[in-house]
């Protein structure tokens, strides 16, 4: 009896074709018959199994190339038989990526298979656009850098209050993080704030105005006594150390609150935030520009822009950024600054300074022009 027109053809005579050693067809035989298994007008079981058989035995054996041809052919269609989604996710590397990004369902089979080397699928389950809010709560549980950066930057799933307050807690740490998320348009500038420092001018200003809105509801203490004359005065002396320490017992922080940003460029600019919630006026903070480090003294361009951030920022929002950023509440009223020494022991008796150290120095150098501004 011969096979009808629609009869599904009988593959079963490639496989032998493919095992022959002169004559390497595998590669174009597996590509040929997805093709045609994809095209076909309709697949019934006998179908099913027939290409089965063959891409079965084929994909194992063919090269790396036309394994993830295959698989980006095969992996979102859904008709393909899970068991060779299932061979395809065994392969590892690029082939099982492309069959966990984009297969319409990740059955334990699959994932199974795609696990049997140790490999952590949580990436590229991250990067799927059909996650669930469950899974995406849960990914975002594990504090897996891969996983969390694949998070903030797809964009087809939402990312609820508890997933978004860990991703923006973990991304003060993580510039490549705080940028993704900072990049992402669905979220509020008022949910970014911790990020500021990563974010671009025109993103800082977005979050800047949300943060002034909402400080400008409460209270602002009333700046540190004398901050300016004690601040300039240690920056005229080259004094990093002591500057450091007295800015941050002024505003209640650790003493080493800079380094919450691992970009020592953004460390200015948290520097001119501190500055500026301590109640600078602009020609003491423009003075410490110009006096407290030569790298930045000595770049105009880096200078204008830390007195740009400056005026832009009002003390009650500059104080909000910096408990945002540094995670930690400001206090309403900090220690007395003026009896800041710094001491290299536990132990070492605090030495007591004059009313004379905390004046700030008689020679100034002269400020430019675009800097005598008032903000």
């Amino acid at each position: 009896m011969h096979p009808s027109v629609d009869d599904a053809p009988d593959l079963s005579g490639l496989i032998e074709l493919s095992r022959l050693d002169t004559l390497d067809l595998k590669p174009v035989i597996l590509r040929v018959q997805t093709d045609l298994f994809l095209s076909a007008p309709f697949r019934d079981r006998k179908t099913l199994e027939a290409f089965e058989a063959l891409a079965g035995g084929l994909i194992p054996i063919v090269d790396e190339e036309t394994a993830e041809i295959v698989a980006r052919k095969l992996a979102a269609f859904p008709e393909t038989p899970p068991g060779i989604l299932a061979i395809l996710a065994a392969r590892g590397g690029a082939v099982r990526d492309a069959v966990i990004a984009q297969a319409p369902t990740l059955t334990p089979t699959v994932i199974e298979a795609a696990i049997s080397d140790g490999t952590d699928l949580g990436g590229a389950i991250a990067a799927r656009p059909d996650i669930d809010r469950s899974t995406v709560n849960a990914l975002s549980a594990r504090a897996v850098g891969e996983v969390d950066l694949a998070l903030a930057g797809n964009t087809h799933i939402v990312l609820g209050a508890e997933t978004l307050a860990r991703l923006v807690g973990r991304g003060r740490r993580s510039a490549d993080l705080g940028r993704a998320l900072l990049a992402r348009t669905d979220l509020v500038p008022a949910d970014l704030s911790p990020l500021f420092l990563y974010a671009d001018e025109a993103r800082r200003d977005a979050i800047g105005e949300a943060v002034a809105a909402t400080a400008a509801l409460r209270p602002c203490p009333p700046p540190p006594r004398e901050a300016g004359a004690i601040l300039t005065g240690f920056s005229g002396r080259g004094d990093i150390a002591g500057f450091i320490g007295a800015l941050a017992e002024m505003l209640g922080l650790r003493r080493d609150f800079l380094a919450a940003t691992p970009d020592p460029h953004l460390r200015y600019d948290l520097l001119t935030l501190a500055l500026r919630a301590a109640g600078l006026h602009e020609e003491e903070a423009v003075y410490v520009f110009l006096t407290l480090n030569e790298t930045v003294a000595r770049s105009v361009d880096r200078v204008f822009d830390l007195v740009k951030l400056f005026r832009k920022v009002q003390r009650p929002a500059a104080r909000s950024l910096l408990a945002a950023i540094l995670d930690t509440a400001l206090p309403e009223r900090a220690g007395d600054a003026r009896a800041h020494q710094p001491y290299n022991a536990p132990d070492a008796a605090r030495p007591r300074v004059s009313p004379a150290a905390a004046e700030r120095a008689p020679l100034r150098p002269a400020l430019p022009g675009r800097l005598r501004q008032s903000s």
